[in-house]
């Protein structure tokens, strides 16, 4: 029989605020959830290792955290929702995509799909290297190799619009790719904000309105995983660390807030590269340490 986990306010706290910066910061949430135990050691480590009939509570953990960023995003941008809400069933009414608005939800839900049915398809398979920092270190290495490659492809832009103009200028079939490159991000160490920020570039998208679209399609997909799982955690055997877990999530969406605000003007007048270089420094590092 598996250890009870046991998860101290303080440790929720640190999760809760390291994955709200993280989250959205093109370094991976997920592949900070695992090194920073890994690093850390002694009863953190054991974060990594313990199921509960054949789940991990610490996962359920970072998925509840998942979604109080989610819901962050959702507040800052409600009155961008609404309008992109209102489109899809007036685009639903007439059969048409007569405002940028209503392409744009599509373009948004086209790209959810192939995270969706990938994350669904292989729930399993990723979650087994959920326990390997090593998979976390060289996932982390290789997502700061991605963000250099998109800086580069960011060169080739053609699109000269406003940034919502330029996101709903993009056609079906990039919106589809950036998808597919947000996929990638199921693994841990692969930054989804950094990677579907990364195709965007890649597509003509400029630095601050392909980061406006990887927040938009960040919300869905955040929020979905998070009310899949979420009831997981008032399984009897989890339901001791739902206080903690409260706490860790309330500080997770102050840290995503802060986030928002740092990262909307950070990429009105700069790159990906510093997040490539201190994604590549942490990543090697904790490759040597876990070989």
């Amino acid at each position: 029989m598996a250890t009870q986990l046991e998860l101290s306010y303080w440790q929720a706290i640190l999760t809760g605020f390291l994955q709200g910066i993280t989250e959205l910061f093109p370094i991976s949430s997920l592949g900070h959830s695992i090194l920073v135990p890994a690093w850390i050691g002694g009863s953190w480590s054991s974060f990594l290792t313990n199921t509960t009939d054949g789940e991990s509570p610490y996962l359920l953990m970072i998925i509840a955290l998942h979604a109080a960023s989610a819901i962050t995003l959702l507040l800052i941008f409600w009155k961008r929702w609404l309008k992109l809400i209102a489109a899809f069933f007036r685009s639903l009414k007439s059969r048409s995509l007569e405002t940028p608005e209503s392409r744009i939800i599509w373009l948004i839900l086209l790209a959810t799909i192939p995270v969706g049915v990938l994350g669904i398809a292989f729930e399993r398979d990723f979650q087994v290297l959920f326990s390997e920092p090593l998979a976390a270190s060289i996932f982390l290495t290789l997502n700061g190799v991605i963000l250099i490659i998109a800086e580069k492809s960011s060169k080739r832009k053609t699109l000269t619009d406003s940034d919502e103009t330029l996101i709903h200028r993009i056609s079906f079939k990039s919106a589809f790719t950036i998808g597919v490159a947000q996929s990638t991000a199921l693994f841990p160490g692969i930054s989804r904000f950094g990677v579907t920020m990364g195709a965007g570039l890649n597509r003509g998208l400029s630095h601050s309105a392909a980061s406006d679209f990887a927040f938009l399609l960040a919300t869905p997909v955040i929020l979905g995983a998070g009310l899949l799982k979420i009831p997981d955690l008032f399984n009897p055997e989890i339901s001791h660390i739902l206080g903690p877990v409260l706490v860790g999530s309330i500080i997770a969406a102050l840290g995503t807030y802060i986030s928002v605000k740092i990262l909307v003007n950070w990429f009105k007048n700069h790159t990906l590269y510093p997040f490539a270089i201190y994604c590549l420094i942490i990543g090697m590092i904790s490759m040597v340490k876990f070989l």
